[in-house]
Parts: structure tokens; C-alpha cells; sequence
């Protein structure tokens, strides 16, 4: 029986950046349907692409209505 690997971790596959209303950032395997609620913002790339687009652009990982009242 061989192990199924993660897709979330499969350096081989491209990746897309998705963003919800909250303004939070996901990592998403771009042969999976994009989820309600969520839209493509960067991608397909490779995931080190994605994480690294998601590190420059996801400076307050609270979500949007917390950084509005704070």
C-alpha cells in the first residue's frame, strides 16, 4: 500500500492564493475547485511562489472586521 501524500504539500503541483471576505489568505491546490466564498488572487504558480506572495501580502493576520474595530 503506498502513502498518499498531502496536496497541500506536494511541491510538484502548482498552487493558487486565494482571499475571502475577511480578507484572510489561503494556499490552494490549483487543480481543486476554488471554494464559495473565496477568489483567486495570485496563481497558478509553484507553492513556494504562493507562500511567498501570501508572506508579503498577509502582514495582519487578523480578519478584516477586528483590524477595522481595533
Amino acid at each position: 500500500m503506498t502513502e498518499q501524500q498531502n496536496p497541500f504539500d506536494d511541491e510538484s503541483l502548482d498552487f493558487l492564493v486565494l482571499l475571502n471576505a475577511r480578507q484572510q489568505y489561503s494556499l490552494w491546490p490549483a487543480f481543486s475547485d476554488v471554494p464559495a466564498g473565496w477568489q483567486s488572487v495570485a496563481g497558478p504558480q509553484t507553492r513556494a511562489e504562493c507562500i511567498s506572495y501570501i508572506e508579503e501580502n498577509w502582514q495582519d493576520m487578523r480578519p478584516a472586521g477586528l483590524k477595522t474595530a481595533g
